[in-house]
Protein backbone atom coordinates (compact mmCIF):
# COMPACT_ATOMS: atom_id res chain seq x y z
CA UNK A 1 0.00 0.00 0.00
CA UNK A 2 1.12 3.26 -0.28
CA UNK A 3 1.75 5.57 2.70
CA UNK A 4 2.79 9.16 0.84
CA UNK A 5 2.09 9.98 -2.34
CA UNK A 6 3.85 13.28 -3.61
CA UNK A 7 2.79 14.57 -7.11
CA UNK A 8 4.70 17.97 -8.46
CA UNK A 9 4.75 19.42 -4.69
CA UNK A 10 5.87 23.01 -4.24
CA UNK A 11 6.53 24.93 -1.49
CA UNK A 12 7.22 28.43 -1.72
CA UNK A 13 7.92 30.88 1.78
CA UNK A 14 7.80 34.16 1.46
CA UNK A 15 10.11 36.17 3.55
CA UNK A 16 9.64 39.80 4.94
CA UNK A 17 9.59 42.73 2.56
CA UNK A 18 13.16 44.62 1.99
CA UNK A 19 14.00 47.60 0.71
CA UNK A 20 15.40 47.19 -2.79
CA UNK A 21 16.23 50.29 -4.67
CA UNK A 22 13.69 52.14 -2.69
CA UNK A 23 11.09 50.40 -2.99
CA UNK A 24 9.63 47.54 -0.76
CA UNK A 25 10.06 44.11 -2.24
CA UNK A 26 8.85 40.49 -0.54
CA UNK A 27 11.33 37.56 -1.64
CA UNK A 28 10.27 34.57 -2.10
CA UNK A 29 11.87 30.94 -1.44
CA UNK A 30 11.36 27.94 -3.48
CA UNK A 31 11.78 25.58 -0.71
CA UNK A 32 10.43 22.40 -3.04
CA UNK A 33 9.86 22.86 -6.85
CA UNK A 34 7.75 19.91 -8.47
CA UNK A 35 8.58 16.88 -5.96
CA UNK A 36 7.37 13.39 -7.30
CA UNK A 37 7.42 10.76 -5.02
CA UNK A 38 5.80 7.04 -3.52
CA UNK A 39 6.40 5.52 -0.35
CA UNK A 40 5.45 2.29 0.21
CA UNK A 41 4.07 0.46 3.54
CA UNK A 42 6.98 -0.86 5.72
CA UNK A 43 9.92 1.07 3.80
CA UNK A 44 12.91 2.87 5.65
CA UNK A 45 14.16 5.61 3.50
CA UNK A 46 15.74 8.66 3.53
CA UNK A 47 15.66 11.95 2.09
CA UNK A 48 18.94 13.47 2.05
CA UNK A 49 20.44 16.68 1.00
CA UNK A 50 22.45 19.69 2.61
CA UNK A 51 21.03 22.56 5.06
CA UNK A 52 18.19 24.16 3.19
CA UNK A 53 17.69 21.33 0.26
CA UNK A 54 13.84 21.25 1.03
CA UNK A 55 14.02 17.73 2.77
CA UNK A 56 12.37 19.10 5.93
CA UNK A 57 10.21 21.19 4.12
CA UNK A 58 9.24 17.96 2.36
CA UNK A 59 8.71 16.00 6.00
CA UNK A 60 6.52 18.74 7.38
CA UNK A 61 4.33 18.31 4.37
CA UNK A 62 3.96 14.66 4.68
CA UNK A 63 3.19 15.22 8.33
CA UNK A 64 0.56 17.43 7.46
CA UNK A 65 2.21 20.42 9.64
CA UNK A 66 2.22 22.61 6.62
CA UNK A 67 0.35 23.52 3.56
CA UNK A 68 1.18 23.40 -0.17
CA UNK A 69 1.90 25.97 -2.88
CA UNK A 70 1.15 23.73 -5.16
CA UNK A 71 0.83 20.02 -6.53
CA UNK A 72 -0.90 17.26 -3.98
CA UNK A 73 0.26 15.23 -1.63
CA UNK A 74 -1.88 11.87 -0.17
CA UNK A 75 -1.85 9.86 3.11
CA UNK A 76 -2.96 6.41 2.55
CA UNK A 77 -5.21 7.77 -0.68
CA UNK A 78 -6.54 10.64 1.27
CA UNK A 79 -5.42 14.32 -0.50
CA UNK A 80 -4.34 16.98 2.08
CA UNK A 81 -4.86 19.81 -0.06
CA UNK A 82 -7.60 22.34 0.91
CA UNK A 83 -8.36 20.00 4.00
CA UNK A 84 -9.15 21.92 7.64
CA UNK A 85 -6.58 22.74 10.20
CA UNK A 86 -8.65 20.18 12.18
CA UNK A 87 -8.89 17.83 9.13
CA UNK A 88 -4.99 17.71 8.89
CA UNK A 89 -4.69 17.48 12.82
CA UNK A 90 -7.12 14.79 13.08
CA UNK A 91 -4.83 12.71 9.99
CA UNK A 92 -1.45 13.59 12.03
CA UNK A 93 -3.69 11.76 15.12
CA UNK A 94 -4.34 8.85 12.95
CA UNK A 95 -1.67 7.79 11.11
CA UNK A 96 1.57 9.62 11.64
CA UNK A 97 3.93 9.59 14.35
CA UNK A 98 7.02 12.57 14.74
CA UNK A 99 10.48 12.06 16.14
CA UNK A 100 12.39 15.15 16.03
CA UNK A 101 16.04 16.12 16.50
CA UNK A 102 14.96 18.22 19.46
CA UNK A 103 13.01 15.34 21.01
CA UNK A 104 10.36 17.64 22.07
CA UNK A 105 9.38 16.16 25.12
CA UNK A 106 7.18 17.90 27.79
CA UNK A 107 9.47 19.23 30.55
CA UNK A 108 6.83 18.68 33.55
CA UNK A 109 6.08 15.07 32.35
CA UNK A 110 7.58 12.07 33.19
CA UNK A 111 8.53 9.52 30.24
CA UNK A 112 5.76 7.33 30.14
CA UNK A 113 3.24 9.99 30.47
CA UNK A 114 5.32 11.79 27.78
CA UNK A 115 5.28 8.38 25.46
CA UNK A 116 1.20 7.87 26.56
CA UNK A 117 0.28 11.65 25.90
CA UNK A 118 -0.60 10.85 22.60
CA UNK A 119 -2.89 8.16 23.98
CA UNK A 120 -4.76 10.98 25.94
CA UNK A 121 -5.20 12.89 23.37
CA UNK A 122 -6.77 10.07 21.32
CA UNK A 123 -8.91 9.70 24.13
CA UNK A 124 -8.28 6.34 25.05
CA UNK A 125 -8.93 5.26 28.68
CA UNK A 126 -6.24 4.21 31.49
CA UNK A 127 -6.56 0.53 31.18
CA UNK A 128 -5.91 0.54 27.45
CA UNK A 129 -3.05 3.00 27.80
CA UNK A 130 -1.20 1.06 30.06
CA UNK A 131 -1.64 -2.06 28.05
CA UNK A 132 -0.03 -0.32 24.91
CA UNK A 133 2.29 1.55 27.63
CA UNK A 134 4.23 -1.93 28.98
CA UNK A 135 5.59 -3.40 25.36
CA UNK A 136 6.83 0.10 24.06
CA UNK A 137 8.62 0.73 26.93
CA UNK A 138 9.97 -2.84 26.79
CA UNK A 139 10.84 -2.36 23.22
CA UNK A 140 12.89 0.61 23.43
CA UNK A 141 14.59 -0.06 26.89
CA UNK A 142 13.29 2.24 29.13
CA UNK A 143 12.55 -0.12 32.14
CA UNK A 144 13.38 1.40 35.39
CA UNK A 145 13.16 4.88 33.56
CA UNK A 146 8.95 4.81 33.55
CA UNK A 147 9.10 8.00 36.45
CA UNK A 148 12.31 10.29 35.17
CA UNK A 149 11.59 13.62 33.53
CA UNK A 150 13.23 14.37 30.45
CA UNK A 151 16.38 16.56 32.56
CA UNK A 152 16.96 13.48 34.41
CA UNK A 153 17.61 11.47 30.87
CA UNK A 154 20.32 11.34 28.69
CA UNK A 155 20.03 12.26 25.41
CA UNK A 156 20.44 8.97 24.15
CA UNK A 157 17.18 8.09 26.53
CA UNK A 158 15.36 11.12 25.81
CA UNK A 159 15.07 10.39 21.67
CA UNK A 160 14.41 6.61 23.63
CA UNK A 161 11.31 8.21 24.64
CA UNK A 162 10.62 10.16 21.71
CA UNK A 163 10.62 6.97 19.05
CA UNK A 164 8.46 5.65 22.28
CA UNK A 165 5.84 8.21 21.90
CA UNK A 166 5.59 8.57 18.04
CA UNK A 167 5.09 4.46 18.16
CA UNK A 168 2.36 3.88 21.03
CA UNK A 169 -0.12 5.34 18.21
CA UNK A 170 0.91 2.56 15.91
CA UNK A 171 1.04 4.49 13.29
CA UNK A 172 1.50 3.89 9.70
CA UNK A 173 4.40 6.17 9.22
CA UNK A 174 6.59 7.44 11.00
CA UNK A 175 8.61 11.02 10.13
CA UNK A 176 11.85 11.32 11.66
CA UNK A 177 13.49 15.13 11.06
CA UNK A 178 17.49 14.76 11.66
CA UNK A 179 17.10 12.49 14.25
CA UNK A 180 20.77 11.43 15.23
CA UNK A 181 21.95 15.20 14.94
CA UNK A 182 22.23 15.75 18.49
CA UNK A 183 23.78 12.33 19.17
CA UNK A 184 27.35 11.00 19.73
CA UNK A 185 28.26 8.37 16.89
CA UNK A 186 27.36 5.74 19.09
CA UNK A 187 23.94 6.27 20.64
CA UNK A 188 23.20 7.32 17.09
CA UNK A 189 23.76 3.58 15.81
CA UNK A 190 21.92 2.16 18.89
CA UNK A 191 18.76 4.31 18.03
CA UNK A 192 19.16 3.55 14.46
CA UNK A 193 19.04 -0.45 15.25
CA UNK A 194 16.14 0.34 17.71
CA UNK A 195 14.19 1.76 14.32
CA UNK A 196 15.59 -0.25 12.16
CA UNK A 197 14.30 -3.63 14.49
CA UNK A 198 10.49 -2.23 14.66
CA UNK A 199 10.78 -1.61 11.14
CA UNK A 200 11.22 -5.00 10.46
CA UNK A 201 9.00 -7.03 13.36
CA UNK A 202 6.13 -4.53 12.91
CA UNK A 203 6.55 -3.49 8.95
CA UNK A 204 5.98 0.48 10.44
CA UNK A 205 7.04 2.49 7.33
CA UNK A 206 10.13 5.32 8.34
CA UNK A 207 11.13 8.48 6.36
CA UNK A 208 14.31 10.20 7.52
CA UNK A 209 15.25 13.54 6.70
CA UNK A 210 19.12 13.84 7.37
CA UNK A 211 22.71 14.32 6.36
CA UNK A 212 24.46 11.94 8.48
CA UNK A 213 25.96 9.78 6.71
CA UNK A 214 25.09 7.07 9.06
CA UNK A 215 21.50 7.20 8.95
CA UNK A 216 21.76 7.24 5.04
CA UNK A 217 24.02 3.69 5.47
CA UNK A 218 21.02 2.38 7.44
CA UNK A 219 18.14 3.52 4.93
CA UNK A 220 17.08 0.31 2.47
CA UNK A 221 16.46 3.55 -0.02
CA UNK A 222 17.94 7.03 -0.05
CA UNK A 223 16.25 9.72 -2.07
CA UNK A 224 19.18 12.71 -2.78
CA UNK A 225 17.33 16.53 -2.72
CA UNK A 226 19.31 19.74 -3.57
CA UNK A 227 17.79 22.96 -4.43
CA UNK A 228 13.93 21.59 -3.85
CA UNK A 229 14.25 18.96 -6.98
CA UNK A 230 15.42 15.40 -6.86
CA UNK A 231 18.77 14.40 -7.86
CA UNK A 232 18.68 10.73 -6.87
CA UNK A 233 16.42 8.06 -5.28
CA UNK A 234 18.37 4.82 -5.15
CA UNK A 235 17.50 1.60 -3.17
CA UNK A 236 19.14 -1.22 -2.22
CA UNK A 237 18.07 -5.15 -0.97
CA UNK A 238 17.43 -5.35 3.03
Amino acid sequence: MTVVQAKNVVKDYGLPAQAVKGRLQGQVVHALRGVSLDFEEGEFAAIAGPSGSGKSTFLHLAGCLDTLSGGTMQIRGEDTAGLSKKALAFLRRKYIGFIFQAYNLIPVLSAEENISFPLMLLGLDKKEIQERLAPVIQALGLEGMEKRRPAELSGGQQQRVAIARALIKRPALILADEPTANLDSQTGREILEVMLDLNRTNGTTFIFSTHDKMVMEYARRVVMIRDGQIEADQRRSA
